[in-house]
């Protein structure tokens, strides 16, 4: 076990992290809530655009840029542990990581990231 972020975090964990981080880009972040926002919801799509909105942030610590890379390439990846297109339960994998790192970071969510994810929301779903 290594030590990373003042945490033990296990080899195979960094490992998930490093493979769903590969996923990760603007674009593809873009493409995946353009395309899936009605049928992912409202809720799922906030807490992805309030940690897209803090990774912006250029004063935000690395360590908290790894996390959220590592969840939003979750997100976008086609494969993960319940596919999205499965009914009903679908997303409910990538809320989970999604809120999980949400939690992870929420002291660099100000009331800006909160207002931009909300705008955004807000054109998309009314």
């Amino acid at each position: 076990m290594q030590q990373k972020y003042g945490e033990s975090v296990t080899e195979k964990d960094q490992k998930k992290y490093d493979k769903y981080s590969k996923k990760y880009s603007e674009e593809n972040f873009w493409k995946k809530v353009r395309r899936h926002a009605l049928k992912a919801g409202k809720e799922i799509i906030f807490v992805a655009l309030k940690l897209y909105y803090v990774l912006q942030r250029p004063e935000i610590p690395a360590w908290t840029k790894t996390i959220i890379i590592g969840a939003l390439g979750y997100f976008i990846s086609p494969i993960d542990a319940i596919f999205d297109f499965t009914p009903v339960i679908g997303y409910s994998d990538d809320i989970g990581v999604l809120v999980a790192a949400l939690a992870t970071v929420t002291a660099y969510i100000d009331e800006g990231v909160v207002k931009l994810a909300e705008e955004k929301l807000k054109s998309w779903f009314g």
